[in-house]
Protein backbone atom coordinates (compact mmCIF):
# COMPACT_ATOMS: atom_id res chain seq x y z
CA UNK A 1 0.00 0.00 0.00
CA UNK A 2 2.73 2.43 1.01
CA UNK A 3 4.80 1.56 -2.05
CA UNK A 4 1.77 2.04 -4.29
CA UNK A 5 1.14 5.50 -2.83
CA UNK A 6 4.80 6.33 -3.23
CA UNK A 7 4.76 5.27 -6.89
CA UNK A 8 1.60 7.34 -7.41
CA UNK A 9 3.17 10.42 -5.86
CA UNK A 10 6.28 10.00 -8.06
CA UNK A 11 4.12 9.71 -11.17
CA UNK A 12 2.44 13.00 -10.27
CA UNK A 13 5.77 14.58 -9.40
CA UNK A 14 7.32 13.85 -12.81
CA UNK A 15 5.21 16.35 -14.82
CA UNK A 16 5.58 18.96 -12.05
CA UNK A 17 9.39 18.57 -12.06
CA UNK A 18 9.52 18.76 -15.87
CA UNK A 19 7.31 21.84 -15.79
CA UNK A 20 9.50 23.49 -13.16
CA UNK A 21 12.64 22.80 -15.21
CA UNK A 22 10.99 24.27 -18.31
CA UNK A 23 9.92 27.40 -16.41
CA UNK A 24 13.37 27.87 -14.89
CA UNK A 25 14.99 27.32 -18.29
CA UNK A 26 12.65 29.86 -19.87
CA UNK A 27 13.39 32.43 -17.15
CA UNK A 28 17.14 31.84 -17.61
CA UNK A 29 16.78 32.36 -21.36
CA UNK A 30 14.87 35.62 -20.79
CA UNK A 31 17.65 36.79 -18.45
CA UNK A 32 20.35 35.92 -21.00
CA UNK A 33 18.51 37.66 -23.83
CA UNK A 34 17.97 40.82 -21.76
CA UNK A 35 21.63 40.83 -20.74
CA UNK A 36 22.76 40.33 -24.33
CA UNK A 37 20.61 43.26 -25.37
CA UNK A 38 22.23 45.41 -22.65
CA UNK A 39 25.79 44.39 -23.63
CA UNK A 40 25.13 44.83 -27.35
CA UNK A 41 23.53 48.26 -26.83
CA UNK A 42 26.50 49.35 -24.69
CA UNK A 43 28.88 48.53 -27.56
CA UNK A 44 26.74 50.09 -30.31
CA UNK A 45 29.35 52.74 -31.06
CA UNK A 46 32.13 50.19 -31.49
CA UNK A 47 32.27 48.46 -34.89
CA UNK A 48 33.94 45.05 -34.99
CA UNK A 49 34.63 41.89 -36.97
CA UNK A 50 31.65 39.80 -38.16
CA UNK A 51 30.27 37.23 -35.72
CA UNK A 52 28.99 33.70 -36.20
CA UNK A 53 25.22 33.57 -35.60
CA UNK A 54 25.66 31.06 -32.75
CA UNK A 55 29.31 31.03 -31.63
CA UNK A 56 30.13 34.73 -31.94
CA UNK A 57 33.93 34.99 -32.25
CA UNK A 58 34.58 31.78 -30.28
CA UNK A 59 35.41 29.72 -33.39
CA UNK A 60 38.07 32.25 -34.41
CA UNK A 61 39.46 32.21 -30.86
CA UNK A 62 39.92 28.42 -31.01
CA UNK A 63 41.90 28.46 -34.26
CA UNK A 64 45.69 28.35 -34.50
CA UNK A 65 46.91 31.92 -34.97
CA UNK A 66 43.98 33.46 -33.07
CA UNK A 67 46.27 35.83 -31.14
CA UNK A 68 47.64 37.34 -34.34
CA UNK A 69 44.11 37.44 -35.75
CA UNK A 70 43.17 39.84 -32.94
CA UNK A 71 46.23 41.96 -33.84
CA UNK A 72 44.91 42.19 -37.42
CA UNK A 73 41.49 43.21 -36.03
CA UNK A 74 43.24 45.86 -33.92
CA UNK A 75 44.65 47.37 -37.13
CA UNK A 76 41.18 47.38 -38.65
CA UNK A 77 39.36 48.73 -35.57
CA UNK A 78 41.55 51.23 -33.67
CA UNK A 79 41.17 51.40 -29.86
CA UNK A 80 38.65 48.56 -29.38
CA UNK A 81 36.04 46.22 -30.85
CA UNK A 82 33.30 43.88 -29.52
CA UNK A 83 34.36 40.30 -28.77
CA UNK A 84 31.62 37.68 -28.31
CA UNK A 85 32.00 34.22 -26.76
CA UNK A 86 28.78 32.67 -27.97
CA UNK A 87 25.71 34.89 -28.17
CA UNK A 88 25.40 35.90 -24.52
CA UNK A 89 28.87 36.99 -23.29
CA UNK A 90 30.20 40.06 -25.04
CA UNK A 91 33.32 42.03 -24.09
CA UNK A 92 34.73 45.28 -25.37
CA UNK A 93 38.19 44.10 -26.42
CA UNK A 94 40.70 46.94 -25.84
CA UNK A 95 44.36 47.22 -26.89
CA UNK A 96 45.19 50.94 -26.71
CA UNK A 97 47.05 52.54 -23.74
CA UNK A 98 44.55 55.35 -23.02
CA UNK A 99 41.68 52.87 -23.09
CA UNK A 100 43.63 50.57 -20.77
CA UNK A 101 44.31 53.46 -18.40
CA UNK A 102 40.64 54.48 -18.31
CA UNK A 103 39.70 51.04 -16.92
CA UNK A 104 42.77 49.59 -15.19
CA UNK A 105 43.68 52.70 -13.18
CA UNK A 106 40.37 52.32 -11.26
CA UNK A 107 40.44 48.84 -9.74
CA UNK A 108 37.21 47.47 -11.24
CA UNK A 109 36.53 43.82 -10.23
CA UNK A 110 37.45 40.82 -12.37
CA UNK A 111 34.71 39.81 -14.79
CA UNK A 112 32.68 37.04 -13.06
CA UNK A 113 31.69 35.61 -16.45
CA UNK A 114 35.31 34.43 -16.77
CA UNK A 115 36.80 34.29 -13.30
CA UNK A 116 33.87 32.50 -11.63
CA UNK A 117 35.07 29.48 -13.60
CA UNK A 118 38.20 29.57 -11.39
CA UNK A 119 36.28 29.31 -8.11
CA UNK A 120 36.00 25.51 -8.08
CA UNK A 121 39.78 25.35 -8.40
CA UNK A 122 41.40 28.28 -6.58
CA UNK A 123 38.53 29.45 -4.40
CA UNK A 124 38.11 33.08 -3.38
CA UNK A 125 41.73 34.18 -3.31
CA UNK A 126 43.28 37.49 -4.31
CA UNK A 127 42.75 36.83 -8.03
CA UNK A 128 38.93 36.80 -7.84
CA UNK A 129 38.11 38.69 -4.63
CA UNK A 130 36.67 42.18 -4.79
CA UNK A 131 35.67 45.00 -2.46
CA UNK A 132 36.73 45.21 1.20
CA UNK A 133 37.79 41.54 1.39
CA UNK A 134 40.11 41.95 -1.60
CA UNK A 135 41.62 45.04 0.04
CA UNK A 136 42.05 43.15 3.33
CA UNK A 137 43.78 40.18 1.67
CA UNK A 138 45.98 42.43 -0.48
CA UNK A 139 47.12 44.27 2.64
CA UNK A 140 47.76 41.03 4.55
CA UNK A 141 49.71 39.44 1.70
CA UNK A 142 51.85 42.43 0.68
CA UNK A 143 54.53 41.83 3.40
CA UNK A 144 55.12 38.41 1.83
CA UNK A 145 56.64 40.15 -1.20
CA UNK A 146 58.86 42.65 0.65
CA UNK A 147 62.44 42.63 -0.59
CA UNK A 148 63.69 41.35 2.78
CA UNK A 149 61.53 38.25 2.24
CA UNK A 150 62.57 37.94 -1.43
CA UNK A 151 66.34 38.26 -0.85
CA UNK A 152 67.01 34.67 0.33
CA UNK A 153 64.99 33.28 -2.58
CA UNK A 154 67.88 34.02 -4.96
CA UNK A 155 69.70 30.93 -3.63
CA UNK A 156 66.47 28.88 -3.91
CA UNK A 157 66.02 29.94 -7.55
CA UNK A 158 69.63 29.02 -8.30
CA UNK A 159 69.45 25.57 -6.69
CA UNK A 160 66.31 24.52 -8.58
CA UNK A 161 67.68 25.93 -11.84
CA UNK A 162 71.01 24.12 -11.56
CA UNK A 163 69.17 20.84 -10.98
CA UNK A 164 67.28 21.43 -14.26
CA UNK A 165 70.47 22.43 -16.09
CA UNK A 166 72.20 19.21 -14.96
CA UNK A 167 69.37 17.27 -16.65
CA UNK A 168 69.81 19.42 -19.76
CA UNK A 169 73.52 18.52 -19.87
CA UNK A 170 72.49 14.90 -20.35
CA UNK A 171 69.82 15.73 -22.94
CA UNK A 172 72.22 17.97 -24.86
CA UNK A 173 74.63 15.05 -25.36
CA UNK A 174 72.05 13.41 -27.64
CA UNK A 175 72.73 16.26 -30.08
CA UNK A 176 69.10 16.85 -30.97
CA UNK A 177 66.56 19.47 -30.01
CA UNK A 178 64.08 18.94 -27.18
CA UNK A 179 61.06 20.71 -25.70
CA UNK A 180 62.17 22.93 -22.81
CA UNK A 181 58.67 23.95 -21.63
CA UNK A 182 57.92 20.86 -19.53
CA UNK A 183 61.31 20.95 -17.76
CA UNK A 184 61.00 24.67 -17.06
CA UNK A 185 57.54 23.99 -15.62
CA UNK A 186 58.87 21.35 -13.22
CA UNK A 187 61.74 23.66 -12.20
CA UNK A 188 59.34 26.57 -11.58
CA UNK A 189 57.09 24.29 -9.51
CA UNK A 190 60.09 22.99 -7.54
CA UNK A 191 61.07 26.60 -6.81
CA UNK A 192 57.56 27.54 -5.74
CA UNK A 193 57.23 24.46 -3.54
CA UNK A 194 60.33 25.65 -1.66
CA UNK A 195 59.31 29.34 -1.55
CA UNK A 196 55.66 28.60 -0.71
CA UNK A 197 55.84 25.50 1.47
CA UNK A 198 59.49 25.40 2.57
CA UNK A 199 60.05 22.12 0.71
CA UNK A 200 63.53 20.70 1.27
CA UNK A 201 66.16 19.75 -1.29
CA UNK A 202 64.71 16.32 -2.06
CA UNK A 203 63.12 17.64 -5.23
CA UNK A 204 59.57 16.92 -6.34
CA UNK A 205 57.86 13.84 -4.92
CA UNK A 206 55.38 11.71 -6.87
CA UNK A 207 52.57 13.70 -5.21
CA UNK A 208 54.19 16.99 -6.25
CA UNK A 209 54.55 15.79 -9.84
CA UNK A 210 50.87 14.79 -9.88
CA UNK A 211 50.07 18.28 -8.62
CA UNK A 212 52.02 19.81 -11.53
CA UNK A 213 50.17 17.62 -14.04
CA UNK A 214 46.82 18.52 -12.42
CA UNK A 215 47.54 22.26 -12.67
CA UNK A 216 48.57 21.85 -16.30
CA UNK A 217 45.28 20.02 -17.03
CA UNK A 218 43.26 22.65 -15.18
CA UNK A 219 44.70 25.56 -17.21
CA UNK A 220 43.95 23.77 -20.50
CA UNK A 221 40.42 22.84 -19.39
CA UNK A 222 39.74 26.38 -18.16
CA UNK A 223 40.62 27.89 -21.55
CA UNK A 224 38.53 25.29 -23.38
CA UNK A 225 35.56 26.05 -21.13
CA UNK A 226 35.85 29.77 -21.73
CA UNK A 227 35.85 29.26 -25.50
CA UNK A 228 32.96 26.73 -25.50
CA UNK A 229 29.81 28.68 -24.68
CA UNK A 230 27.76 25.51 -24.05
CA UNK A 231 30.09 24.80 -21.11
CA UNK A 232 29.37 28.18 -19.49
CA UNK A 233 26.42 26.46 -17.80
CA UNK A 234 27.66 24.67 -14.66
CA UNK A 235 25.07 21.89 -14.87
CA UNK A 236 26.02 20.98 -18.45
CA UNK A 237 29.75 21.31 -17.78
CA UNK A 238 29.87 19.08 -14.69
CA UNK A 239 28.05 16.33 -16.60
CA UNK A 240 30.48 16.51 -19.53
CA UNK A 241 33.73 14.47 -19.81
CA UNK A 242 35.74 17.72 -19.60
CA UNK A 243 33.86 18.79 -16.47
CA UNK A 244 34.47 15.46 -14.75
CA UNK A 245 38.17 15.63 -15.69
CA UNK A 246 38.28 19.17 -14.28
CA UNK A 247 36.79 18.00 -10.96
CA UNK A 248 39.29 15.12 -10.74
CA UNK A 249 42.20 17.51 -11.30
CA UNK A 250 40.74 19.90 -8.69
CA UNK A 251 40.70 17.10 -6.15
CA UNK A 252 44.39 16.36 -6.80
CA UNK A 253 45.31 20.05 -6.41
CA UNK A 254 43.18 20.56 -3.29
CA UNK A 255 44.37 17.36 -1.60
CA UNK A 256 47.96 18.43 -2.18
CA UNK A 257 47.47 21.91 -0.72
CA UNK A 258 45.38 20.69 2.21
CA UNK A 259 47.98 18.08 3.10
CA UNK A 260 50.84 20.59 3.08
CA UNK A 261 48.89 23.07 5.24
CA UNK A 262 47.91 20.28 7.64
CA UNK A 263 51.54 19.12 7.95
CA UNK A 264 52.77 22.67 8.57
CA UNK A 265 50.15 23.36 11.24
CA UNK A 266 51.02 20.06 12.95
CA UNK A 267 54.73 20.98 12.83
CA UNK A 268 54.01 24.31 14.50
CA UNK A 269 52.41 22.44 17.40
CA UNK A 270 55.62 20.46 17.96
CA UNK A 271 58.31 22.45 19.80
CA UNK A 272 61.28 20.81 18.06
CA UNK A 273 59.72 21.16 14.63
CA UNK A 274 58.77 24.77 15.41
CA UNK A 275 62.41 25.50 16.31
CA UNK A 276 63.55 23.97 13.02
CA UNK A 277 61.09 26.12 11.08
CA UNK A 278 62.17 29.29 12.91
CA UNK A 279 65.87 28.56 12.30
CA UNK A 280 65.51 28.23 8.55
CA UNK A 281 67.34 30.71 6.36
CA UNK A 282 64.15 32.21 4.98
CA UNK A 283 60.44 32.52 5.62
CA UNK A 284 58.18 30.85 3.10
CA UNK A 285 54.81 32.07 1.83
CA UNK A 286 52.90 29.67 4.08
CA UNK A 287 54.80 30.94 7.16
CA UNK A 288 53.64 34.43 6.33
CA UNK A 289 50.02 33.39 5.65
CA UNK A 290 49.83 31.49 8.93
CA UNK A 291 51.23 34.45 10.84
CA UNK A 292 49.31 37.42 9.38
CA UNK A 293 46.25 38.93 11.03
CA UNK A 294 44.24 42.11 10.64
CA UNK A 295 43.85 44.98 13.13
CA UNK A 296 41.32 42.92 15.10
CA UNK A 297 43.73 39.98 15.39
CA UNK A 298 41.65 37.83 13.05
CA UNK A 299 43.73 35.34 11.02
CA UNK A 300 42.97 33.80 7.64
CA UNK A 301 40.51 30.90 7.79
CA UNK A 302 41.51 27.47 6.44
CA UNK A 303 39.43 28.17 3.32
CA UNK A 304 41.20 31.51 2.82
CA UNK A 305 44.59 29.84 3.37
CA UNK A 306 43.91 27.22 0.71
CA UNK A 307 42.53 29.82 -1.71
CA UNK A 308 45.59 32.06 -1.40
CA UNK A 309 48.04 29.16 -1.62
CA UNK A 310 46.27 27.70 -4.68
CA UNK A 311 46.11 31.17 -6.25
CA UNK A 312 49.82 31.78 -5.66
CA UNK A 313 50.77 28.34 -6.99
CA UNK A 314 48.64 28.84 -10.13
CA UNK A 315 49.71 32.41 -10.83
CA UNK A 316 53.30 31.90 -9.74
CA UNK A 317 54.43 28.85 -11.65
CA UNK A 318 52.54 28.65 -14.93
CA UNK A 319 53.13 32.31 -15.79
CA UNK A 320 56.84 32.14 -14.90
CA UNK A 321 57.20 28.93 -16.92
CA UNK A 322 55.76 30.71 -19.94
CA UNK A 323 57.92 33.82 -19.46
CA UNK A 324 61.20 31.89 -19.07
CA UNK A 325 60.49 29.49 -21.96
CA UNK A 326 59.62 32.22 -24.44
CA UNK A 327 62.66 34.27 -23.31
CA UNK A 328 64.98 31.35 -24.10
CA UNK A 329 63.23 31.01 -27.46
CA UNK A 330 63.97 34.71 -28.12
CA UNK A 331 67.61 34.20 -27.17
CA UNK A 332 67.84 31.30 -29.64
CA UNK A 333 66.13 33.35 -32.33
CA UNK A 334 68.31 36.44 -31.80
CA UNK A 335 71.85 35.14 -31.08
CA UNK A 336 73.41 38.61 -31.07
CA UNK A 337 71.31 39.52 -28.00
CA UNK A 338 72.03 36.11 -26.45
CA UNK A 339 75.80 36.74 -26.69
CA UNK A 340 75.48 40.23 -25.22
CA UNK A 341 73.39 38.97 -22.26
CA UNK A 342 75.88 36.15 -21.63
CA UNK A 343 78.80 38.59 -21.66
CA UNK A 344 77.00 40.83 -19.13
CA UNK A 345 76.15 38.04 -16.67
CA UNK A 346 79.68 36.58 -16.90
CA UNK A 347 81.13 39.95 -15.94
CA UNK A 348 78.65 40.30 -13.04
CA UNK A 349 79.36 36.80 -11.71
CA UNK A 350 83.14 37.27 -11.90
CA UNK A 351 84.89 34.96 -9.42
CA UNK A 352 81.73 34.33 -7.35
CA UNK A 353 80.23 30.86 -7.10
CA UNK A 354 76.68 32.13 -7.47
CA UNK A 355 74.61 35.29 -7.93
CA UNK A 356 73.74 37.48 -4.95
CA UNK A 357 70.72 39.74 -4.40
CA UNK A 358 72.69 42.89 -5.31
CA UNK A 359 73.74 41.34 -8.63
CA UNK A 360 70.15 41.36 -9.93
CA UNK A 361 70.11 45.15 -10.18
CA UNK A 362 73.27 45.09 -12.32
CA UNK A 363 71.72 42.89 -15.02
CA UNK A 364 70.75 45.86 -17.17
CA UNK A 365 70.82 44.38 -20.67
CA UNK A 366 69.40 41.02 -19.55
CA UNK A 367 66.49 42.86 -17.90
CA UNK A 368 65.80 44.81 -21.10
CA UNK A 369 65.78 41.55 -23.07
CA UNK A 370 63.43 39.92 -20.54
CA UNK A 371 61.03 42.86 -20.82
CA UNK A 372 61.17 42.78 -24.61
CA UNK A 373 60.37 39.05 -24.59
CA UNK A 374 57.47 39.78 -22.18
CA UNK A 375 56.26 42.40 -24.65
CA UNK A 376 56.24 40.00 -27.59
CA UNK A 377 55.18 36.94 -25.60
CA UNK A 378 53.20 38.10 -22.53
CA UNK A 379 52.58 35.10 -20.21
CA UNK A 380 48.95 36.18 -19.70
CA UNK A 381 47.83 37.55 -23.08
CA UNK A 382 44.28 38.55 -22.03
CA UNK A 383 42.59 39.70 -18.80
CA UNK A 384 38.99 40.68 -18.05
CA UNK A 385 37.09 43.24 -15.95
CA UNK A 386 33.48 44.21 -15.24
CA UNK A 387 32.81 47.92 -14.90
CA UNK A 388 31.61 48.92 -11.43
CA UNK A 389 30.69 52.38 -12.78
CA UNK A 390 30.50 54.04 -16.22
CA UNK A 391 33.73 54.85 -18.05
CA UNK A 392 34.47 57.61 -20.55
CA UNK A 393 37.19 56.97 -23.11
CA UNK A 394 39.66 59.41 -24.62
CA UNK A 395 37.88 59.49 -28.00
CA UNK A 396 34.51 60.49 -26.50
CA UNK A 397 32.93 57.04 -26.52
CA UNK A 398 31.78 55.46 -23.25
CA UNK A 399 30.46 52.31 -21.62
CA UNK A 400 27.84 51.97 -18.85
CA UNK A 401 28.19 50.21 -15.51
CA UNK A 402 28.07 46.41 -15.80
CA UNK A 403 29.82 46.28 -19.19
CA UNK A 404 32.52 43.67 -19.70
CA UNK A 405 36.08 44.57 -20.72
CA UNK A 406 38.76 42.35 -22.24
CA UNK A 407 42.26 43.82 -22.21
CA UNK A 408 44.16 42.06 -24.98
CA UNK A 409 47.72 42.47 -23.71
CA UNK A 410 49.17 40.57 -26.68
CA UNK A 411 47.59 43.08 -29.13
CA UNK A 412 48.40 46.07 -26.86
CA UNK A 413 52.09 45.07 -26.94
CA UNK A 414 51.96 44.94 -30.75
CA UNK A 415 50.13 48.26 -31.17
CA UNK A 416 52.13 49.95 -33.93
CA UNK A 417 51.03 53.41 -32.74
CA UNK A 418 52.98 52.80 -29.52
CA UNK A 419 55.64 50.30 -30.59
CA UNK A 420 57.30 51.14 -33.96
CA UNK A 421 58.05 47.94 -35.92
CA UNK A 422 56.26 45.91 -33.23
CA UNK A 423 57.39 42.48 -34.50
CA UNK A 424 61.08 43.42 -34.23
CA UNK A 425 62.93 42.24 -31.09
CA UNK A 426 64.54 45.45 -29.80
CA UNK A 427 65.57 45.46 -26.11
CA UNK A 428 66.51 49.15 -26.29
CA UNK A 429 62.79 49.94 -26.20
CA UNK A 430 63.31 49.49 -22.44
CA UNK A 431 66.28 51.81 -22.05
CA UNK A 432 65.73 54.50 -19.40
CA UNK A 433 65.23 57.28 -21.95
CA UNK A 434 62.68 55.29 -23.98
CA UNK A 435 60.71 54.11 -20.92
CA UNK A 436 60.31 57.64 -19.53
CA UNK A 437 58.66 58.91 -22.73
CA UNK A 438 56.30 55.95 -23.20
CA UNK A 439 52.69 55.76 -22.04
CA UNK A 440 52.61 54.06 -18.59
CA UNK A 441 49.85 51.70 -19.75
CA UNK A 442 51.58 50.62 -22.98
CA UNK A 443 53.46 47.71 -21.33
CA UNK A 444 51.34 45.56 -19.02
CA UNK A 445 52.74 42.01 -18.66
CA UNK A 446 51.77 42.11 -14.97
CA UNK A 447 48.59 44.14 -15.54
CA UNK A 448 48.62 47.64 -13.98
CA UNK A 449 46.85 49.88 -11.50
CA UNK A 450 45.66 48.87 -8.00
CA UNK A 451 44.94 45.27 -9.08
CA UNK A 452 48.32 44.64 -10.67
CA UNK A 453 50.20 41.39 -10.00
CA UNK A 454 51.29 41.35 -6.35
CA UNK A 455 54.10 38.90 -7.19
CA UNK A 456 55.69 40.72 -10.11
CA UNK A 457 58.94 41.44 -8.26
CA UNK A 458 59.16 37.77 -7.26
CA UNK A 459 58.61 36.77 -10.92
CA UNK A 460 61.16 39.22 -12.33
CA UNK A 461 63.80 38.14 -9.80
CA UNK A 462 63.22 34.49 -10.63
CA UNK A 463 63.39 35.15 -14.35
CA UNK A 464 66.70 37.01 -13.97
CA UNK A 465 68.36 34.28 -11.91
CA UNK A 466 67.06 31.40 -14.05
CA UNK A 467 67.84 32.95 -17.43
CA UNK A 468 71.29 34.18 -16.33
CA UNK A 469 72.24 30.66 -15.18
CA UNK A 470 70.84 29.13 -18.38
CA UNK A 471 72.95 31.46 -20.54
CA UNK A 472 76.09 30.68 -18.53
CA UNK A 473 75.69 26.93 -19.06
CA UNK A 474 74.34 26.68 -22.63
CA UNK A 475 74.20 28.27 -26.02
CA UNK A 476 70.64 28.12 -27.38
CA UNK A 477 69.70 27.66 -31.04
CA UNK A 478 66.41 27.20 -32.89
CA UNK A 479 65.15 23.96 -34.37
CA UNK A 480 63.99 25.13 -37.82
CA UNK A 481 61.96 21.93 -38.25
CA UNK A 482 59.81 22.58 -35.15
CA UNK A 483 58.95 26.28 -34.84
CA UNK A 484 56.64 26.98 -31.88
CA UNK A 485 52.93 27.48 -32.56
CA UNK A 486 51.53 30.11 -30.18
CA UNK A 487 48.47 28.99 -28.27
CA UNK A 488 46.43 30.67 -25.52
CA UNK A 489 45.71 28.34 -22.58
CA UNK A 490 45.18 30.99 -19.89
CA UNK A 491 48.93 31.48 -20.25
CA UNK A 492 50.84 31.70 -23.52
CA UNK A 493 52.05 28.24 -24.54
CA UNK A 494 53.15 26.54 -27.72
CA UNK A 495 50.89 23.91 -29.27
CA UNK A 496 53.90 21.74 -30.17
CA UNK A 497 56.27 22.77 -27.35
CA UNK A 498 59.35 24.99 -27.59
CA UNK A 499 62.09 22.87 -29.16
CA UNK A 500 65.64 24.23 -28.93
CA UNK A 501 69.14 22.92 -29.57
CA UNK A 502 71.41 23.30 -26.52
CA UNK A 503 75.20 23.39 -26.69
CA UNK A 504 76.99 23.05 -23.30
CA UNK A 505 79.56 25.79 -22.73
CA UNK A 506 81.89 23.80 -20.48
CA UNK A 507 82.72 23.63 -16.76
CA UNK A 508 84.06 27.17 -16.52
CA UNK A 509 80.85 28.77 -17.69
CA UNK A 510 79.46 29.67 -14.30
CA UNK A 511 77.72 26.72 -12.71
Amino acid sequence: MVSALFSLSLSHLGPWAAGLILVLGFLKLIHLLRRRKMLAKAMDSFPGPPTHWLFGHALEAQKTGSLDKVVSWAHQFPYAHPLWFGQFIGFLNIYEPDYAKAVFSRGDPKAPDVYNFFLQWIGKGLLVLQGPKWFQHRKLLTPGFHYNVLKPYVAVFAKSTNAMLDKWEEKAREDKSFDIFYDVGLMALDTLMKCTFGKGDRGLSHRDNNYYLAVRDLTVLMQQRLESFQYHNDFIYWLSPSGRRFLRACRVAHDHTDQVIKERKAALQNEKEREKLQNRRHLDFLDILLGVHDESGIKLSDADLRAEVDTFMFEGHDTTTSGISWFLYCMARYPEHQHRCRKEVREILGDQDSFQWDDLGKMTYLTMCIKESLRLYPPVPQVYRQLSKPVDFVDGRSLPEGSLISLHIYALHRNAAVWPNPEVFDPLRFSTENVTTRHPFAFMPFSAGPRNCIGQQFAMNEMKVVTALCLLRFEFALDPLQPPIKMLHLVLRSKNGIHLHLKPLGPGSGK
